[in-house]
């Protein structure tokens, strides 16, 4: 049950988008910028990397939607999701990739442990500036996306199929707000 009234069965962060659209039309283009728009990282690595930090975080409803947007966008690999979740280290990804999640850990737990050694272990591995720099604000965004959606104790649904649907949406049509009913 939420903190706060919310409209019945809309989970997670819709429901919080439906309360206040004028904070919510931005998170979502925020969202739409970090794991959508243009980057050196491809659509599906940036929404893996949003659903480990919110997997570090215990953020049921965004490790699960957004580790089913990661599976969508991996198609035939989407087994990586799982693995990478489990354990990134051993995961079939890229070096640079692991790297990057080393950074977006360090991000999760205290942004202050991202050290120059970090940093130049992803550089070592090919990673633009770019891709740090990305890595880094998906990584504290997922934070606080993860804190609003717990904080205030929004609906998180226990039926797989439900996130599969939510992954799909989000990885063909990407983040739009949805329309208060």
């Amino acid at each position: 049950m939420a903190h706060i009234n919310l409209q019945d069965g809309v989970p997670g962060i819709r429901s919080l988008v439906m309360y206040r659209p004028d904070t919510g039309k931005p998170l979502y283009e925020l969202a739409e910028v970090l794991l959508r728009a243009d980057s050196p990282l491809s659509s599906a690595e940036r929404e893996l990397i949003a659903a480990y930090v919110s997997a570090q975080n215990e953020c049921v409803f965004c490790s699960c939607s957004h580790a089913a947007a990661a599976r969508y966008l991996y198609q035939d690999a989407e087994q990586t999701v799982d693995l990478v979740l489990a354990d990134y280290q051993s995961a079939p990804i890229s070096d640079k990739l692991k790297a990057l999640l080393n950074i977006a850990g360090k991000v999760q737990t205290d942004a202050r442990t991202v050290g120059e050694a970090d940093v130049a272990q992803a550089r070592s591995f090919g990673a633009s500036d770019r891709d740090i720099h990305d890595t880094v604000l998906i990584a504290a965004a997922f934070c606080m996306f993860n804190r609003y959606v717990d904080g205030l104790g929004t609906l998180t649904p226990s039926d797989p199929t439900e996130y599969r649907q939510m992954g799909e949406r989000m990885g063909s049509t990407g983040y739009v707000p949805p329309v208060q009913k």
